[in-house]
């Protein structure tokens, strides 16, 4: 194929999902704003105007950010493509790397610098998002010493594990022939599911630290729940979320036997017993409509069909020259490949959004429902209305822009769907 149907078809889509991404954004700015003065009418006894406004507030200045890091993430993107970045980058790697050192080491190299830089330009972005938007509204709870150790722990995991990984998805490219993408599949799958089984032990432990839940009438409590719901973990375990964040949660993770259950502390600090039971009911609803096992056999099999057209674009010299990269005639070009693969992918995986999200809306729905059977209604009311204003989420969002992009219902459409519907508990 031609370069220039692959340039034209990349442009596009960018541009499109450019387009589409900032009118989203001041649909969702200007309906917030329009509603920050008055609480809505089925929440006025339960939430306050102060609390209503802060959630406004805080939407909007993560839309007004979130306005600036896809611009910013869109003249990054045309500069490692169309611009040259990505070609300047593989030259200068390519002349300094001895050629004793193997095609591997180069390739290797290649995404290592990709990273790396990739890394340094997102930082500003992450500090202000850290230290300025999360610290004016109350939610950072992080020193700058430990958001940089944090950093550095992140960048030492992901080399320890992506390199090895990164080396063998290299020799299953060069070594695997035409269907290398399969057997890369195999290992990615692999891969992700021995990362399940590792996560809750080896790698989240680094970041934070877990405790037995101590409280023996609510461990007793959520054990009782667990066995009516027929499930099994290997702990329960309480995690220092506050030390980072104001920010509530409680999550399962883990793989068969390596299952835990995982509550923040600012969760226990601010929910009744009544409420975490039945907030870990709805996590447990997930498990029972298997929609962990969903999710991941949607995403095996969307990865499947990208590393089949990465396979076949990956012989293509107008891929690379289309997206401003001229491709090696002395080396391998499986790194090039795998890196403008994952340049050029999102403006069109973007608008594939809107359906992931409907699936996860529902599954959300699915697993409220569920929960009132296990535990009481009005508790897991009250446990997303205390979640809610204490994350800042907004309770008039753009309908449009939650179609688009919500994972989870907002407050209203959740609480009007529980079985039963009873008024807002106080």
């Amino acid at each position: 194929m031609q370069p220039a149907l692959f340039t034209w078809a990349f442009v596009a889509a960018l541009l499109l999902s450019l387009g589409v991404k900032f009118w989203l954004a001041t649909r969702q700015m200007r309906h917030v704003a329009a509603h920050r003065d008055q609480v809505p009418a089925a929440f006025s006894g339960t939430v306050t105007l102060p609390a209503h406004r802060k959630a406004a507030d805080y939407t909007l200045a993560k839309g007004r950010f979130g306005l600036l890091t896809t611009a910013f993430g869109t003249a990054v993107l045309l500069g490692w493509t169309l611009l040259g970045g990505l070609d300047a980058l593989n030259v200068l790697l390519r002349d300094l790397v001895p050629p004793a050192w193997g095609h591997l080491a180069y390739q290797l190299a290649l995404l290592a610098a990709f990273a790396i830089i990739g890394g340094l330009l997102d930082l500003p972005l992450e500090w202000y998002g850290t230290f300025r938007i999360e610290q004016r509204f109350g939610f950072n709870r992080m020193t700058l010493k430990m958001w940089f150790t944090d950093m550095a722990k992140g960048t030492a995991v992901g080399a320890v594990i992506g390199l090895p990984l990164a080396a063998l998805m290299l020799w299953i490219m060069g070594a695997s022939g035409g269907l290398w993408w399969l057997w890369a599949w195999v290992a990615w799958v692999a891969f992700n599911l021995a990362l399940l089984v590792l996560y809750p032990t080896v790698i989240a432990p680094i970041f934070n630290k877990f405790e037995p839940l101590a409280d023996d009438a609510l461990r007793a409590r959520v054990q009782a729940l667990m066995q009516r719901c027929g499930f099994a973990a290997k702990g329960l375990f309480v995690m220092d979320g506050s030390k980072r964040s104001a920010h509530a949660n409680a999550y399962f993770t883990g793989l068969g036997a390596a299952k835990r259950v995982v509550f923040f502390d600012t969760l226990l600090q601010r929910l009744t017993p009544g409420e975490v039971e039945a907030v870990l009911a709805h996590e447990l609803g997930h498990f029972k409509h298997k929609h962990v096992m969903q999710r991941m056999v949607g995403i095996f099999g969307f990865s499947l069909a990208g590393l089949a057209l990465l396979g076949w674009l990956a012989g293509q010299s107008g891929f690379y020259a289309g997206l401003g990269v001229a491709p090696n005639l002395t080396a391998p070009n499986d790194a090039l490949a795998l890196l403008l693969f994952m340049l050029a992918l999102p403006p069109i995986t973007f608008f594939v959004s809107p359906l992931m999200a409907h699936f996860s809306r529902r599954h959300e729905f699915q697993a409220d429902a569920y929960a009132c059977g296990q535990a009481d209604g009005r508790d897991l009311a009250r446990a997303l209305l205390k979640l809610h204003e204490d994350n800042a989420s907004t309770l008039t969002p753009d309908p449009v822009y939650v179609r688009f992009y919500y994972s989870h219902p907002p407050a209203s459409e959740r609480l009007a769907a529980l079985p039963h519907p009873q008024p807002l508990p106080a």
